[in-house]
């Protein structure tokens, strides 16, 4: 069986995250001490015990994504078999290409937190914010958006979750006015979310303008096994495309039903994912009707996939 590994974005932290898997398995320890080596301050204490309100800031949380998912890949990544593609949802499309050894564990990590600092202040000229729209095809969401650019606002389309959710993005005046649009076009719900800015907008330019100077200095190289991108909904393999994928991201809607169609097309009959939660499991029963998908985050986890192999 060829095995597609889903990475989970932000969002999926939670306060005890990777506490388990490190207290079981060395090379979690091992990850999560080196961590904190390269950040200079206890991320490993600060995924384990809190508070919530400091992991969840953005900053923080990206970098313990991160040093979560590629502990959980690198225990399981023998017990894993044949990988044939992976994706990671936004903040996990850094920890995919970090598990297939674009860069290393270092330099991923500390992109991956200045990530999280610039996008946790792009908003300071322009505040902004999420919500997820429930119910709604994708036509009537652009049409949503269109509608409130001709009321002088910006509002896109963020995430492609899943067919009939998506998450919009734009200034705080446009996620409430969206609220009560959204449903006159026939939502069923409309969830604004617990973020600091509007990521994946044209609000991200300035984070995206010095994320590309940071990302200047880091060395990239082809990746062990394809990561289709959020951008694309395809694979990369030129290095110098990857890093150029990576910032256009920032500004650009995660193509995410996309890139569970194509990976299923590069030959992927089940699926994992690797981290906190099980978010992209969840969506995988729209995405991937009928396709094995399982959440990987802990030691049990671990122990039923040896049981299955």
């Amino acid at each position: 069986m060829s095995v597609g590994l889903l990475f989970p974005g932000q969002g999926s932290q939670a306060v005890g995250m990777g506490r388990a898997l490190a207290e079981r398995f060395p090379v979690a320890r091992e990850t999560f001490a080196e961590a904190d080596d390269v950040l200079g301050f206890g991320l490993s204490r600060l995924a384990w015990e809190g508070p919530f309100e400091e992991l969840t800031a953005t900053q923080n949380a990206q970098p313990a994504l991160y040093v979560h998912s590629v502990a959980v890949y690198r225990v399981a990544s023998g017990r894993l078999g044949r990988v044939r593609a992976a994706a990671g949802h936004s903040l996990g499309e850094l920890s995919a290409y970090g598990a297939a050894g674009v860069y290393s564990f270092a330099d991923g990590l500390r992109a991956v937190r200045r990530r999280g600092e610039l996008m946790a202040r792009a908003d300071r000229g322009t505040p902004g914010s999420m919500a997820a729209v429930l119910g709604l095809g994708e036509p009537a969401i652009q049409e949503l958006c269109r509608d409130a650019r001709d009321r002088g606002m910006t509002l896109v389309a963020a995430n492609l979750n899943a067919r009939g959710q998506v998450v919009v993005s734009g200034e705080v005046a446009a996620i409430e006015w969206a609220k009560g649009a959204a449903g006159e076009k026939g939502a069923r719900r409309v969830v604004e979310l617990a973020v600091s800015a509007a990521f994946h907008s044209p609000l991200m330019d300035p984070a995206a303008d010095e994320f590309r100077r940071y990302l200047d200095g880091i060395t990239f190289r082809r990746p062990e096994f394809p990561v289709v991108s959020n951008v694309t909904a395809e694979a990369a393999a030129d290095p110098a495309a990857i890093r150029e994928l990576l910032i256009r991201q920032l500004v650009s809607p995660v193509r995410w039903m996309e890139c569970i169609q194509r990976m299923s097309t590069l030959g992927v009959d089940r699926f994992v994912e690797l981290g906190p939660g099980k978010v992209l499991t969840a969506l995988n029963r729209r995405n991937a009707r009928g396709v094995r998908t399982a959440a990987c985050g802990g030691p049990e986890s671990i122990d039923a996939m040896e049981t299955d192999s």
